[in-house]
């Protein structure tokens, strides 16, 4: 019973690197206008606060989760732990887009060494599956519910104004920033009294120039996606386009290599043999490009096209959560009986919420009543979708490959992100330009969405070369 205690304690410890994580994902969407015009950013800038966090999540996940194995989770957890708090500390006190892109960027490198321990520590204290089943279960709420609350909050704090002497000049998009400072301190406090030290491995490496060579690829392919627009692509930047691909392809031959050496590498090139993995990896990376860019889109138009304040936009976000609880809620009974049919049926739900988003932002006498059900239609459709599509790819996955399979998949879902970001944001920019009026704002947005409707085509293209008896369990992520 004692342990069952202590490991009940460990979860809610556990449980806030997933808060802390997602919870700056989501928080900045909303606040996004209002730090561009508080800090002067250009468009690009503000892509990059967004994809700044992601590259560095995607980036040093796999290595972060090998840190944990060699030099102990707990230490792992709470030195990431902290330098997650500072670095949220530095984006609230940032002057200038390139300091608080910076600061972004550690964040994202921080969450990628937090939230692997975090998962890896609930491996370790539930090895019965059943209770593991329902500690994960209870860690992937947690996420969702700092989805919901990032974006409420990521829409409410801008809009606060201090009237004290002490505060006046505080901005309140700072706020979305500095509010992890004691939700950071407390959790890394936790973590050094009530979580025990893992066993080290101690066989095997780093692969330090397999992160080099991913790292230096994925950067080479994002950063001039949403800064070469801006400049109007000049030769740099497609010169880091082409040098992206060549570092990508070299990286798969240098762990290729590696395997056959025997070194240690830092993705199991053997996992690509699997079709459903690499069917679900495409998934994944399609649904990922048209999932968060979607938020960049709205809220720019919501807040800057149709003058829609902070908070409203917020709360019109927080009832598209609402949807992806419920969708998650009721696909769970369906998948199970219907398998992928659910989920297909899902991303034409998506498809025809985006039609409809355009349609009803285009109204000459807009009627915001529409707009909450539009947005939990949205949300149903992504709660269907989401938690199921990682168990597609990693449904016939030997246990000895999990893993590594469940890394290169959490990398390829924050890259895709961070994708989206530079490709459907650069779409919408680059319809945008110069204007500032409605209608611009709307025929950009129709534009953009046009690129994330083409992504979800993708995703059911490849959900329908899927085997026909594949019943994904879910997943909550």
């Amino acid at each position: 019973m004692i342990r069952q205690i202590n490991n009940k304690r460990a979860l809610y410890v556990l449980s806030a690197a997933a808060f802390l994580s997602v919870l700056d994902i989501f928080i900045v969407n909303v606040a996004l206008p209002t730090i561009k015009k508080d800090i002067n950013a250009t468009d690009a800038d503000i892509q990059l606060v967004i994809a700044g966090y992601l590259l560095g999540y995607a980036v040093f996940l796999i290595t972060g989760a090998r840190a944990g194995d060699f030099y102990g989770k707990k230490k792992v957890y709470v030195i990431s732990m902290c330098c997650f708090t500072i670095a949220s500390l530095l984006c609230g006190i940032a002057q200038t887009p390139l300091q608080l892109n910076i600061a972004r960027s550690l964040q994202g490198v921080s969450a990628a060494f937090m939230v692997p321990q975090s998962l890896a520590y609930i491996q370790l204290l539930y090895p019965d599956q059943t209770m593991r089943a329902k500690a994960l279960g209870f860690y992937g709420s947690v996420a969702g519910i700092a989805s919901v609350i990032g974006q409420f909050l990521g829409g409410f704090l801008p809009d606060i104004h201090f009237s004290n002497e002490l505060f006046k000049d505080l901005d309140g998009w700072r706020l979305i920033f500095l509010i992890n400072i004691p939700l950071g301190i407390a959790a890394a406090y936790t973590a050094f009294l009530f979580l025990e030290e893992s066993k080290r491995a101690r066989k095997g490496s780093f692969d330090v120039s397999g992160v080099v060579l991913l790292s230096l690829a994925l950067l080479c392919l994002v950063y001039p996606l949403i800064r070469g627009r801006e400049l109007g692509w000049p030769l740099w930047s497609t010169g880091l386009l082409a040098a992206s691909f060549l570092l990508l392809f070299w990286f798969v031959k240098d762990q290729q290599f590696k395997m056959k050496r025997g070194l240690s590498t830092l993705i199991n090139i053997s996992l690509f043999s699997y079709t459903d993995f690499k069917i679900g990896l495409f998934i994944a990376l399609f649904y990922f490009i048209a999932q968060d860019s979607y938020f960049l889109i709205t809220g720019l138009l919501l807040q800057d096209g149709l003058n829609v304040s902070s908070s409203e936009t917020g709360l019109l976000f927080v009832a598209q959560g609402l949807g992806y609880v419920l969708g998650a809620v009721a696909s769970v009974s369906l998948i199970s009986k219907y398998g992928k049919k659910v989920i297909q049926a899902a991303v034409l739900l998506m498809m025809l919420s985006l039609v409809l988003h355009v349609v009803l932002f285009s109204a000459a006498n807009l009627d915001w009543y529409f707009s909450y059900p539009l947005l939990l239609m949205y949300g149903m459709g992504c709660g269907a979708v989401l938690p199921s599509i990682m168990s597609l790819a990693l449904q016939r996955i030997p246990g000895d490959l999990a893993g590594s399979a469940s890394g290169l998949y959490s990398t390829i879902q924050q890259m895709a992100i961070a994708l989206g970001i530079g490709l459907t944001g650069g779409a919408f920019f680059s319809f945008l330009g110069a204007e500032t009026g409605k209608t611009a704002f709307v025929n950009a947005y129709m534009g953009a969405t046009g690129v994330n409707i083409l992504a979800l085509l993708a995703v059911l293209f490849f959900l329908y070369k899927l085997p026909e008896q594949v019943k994904p369990e879910i997943i909550i992520k």
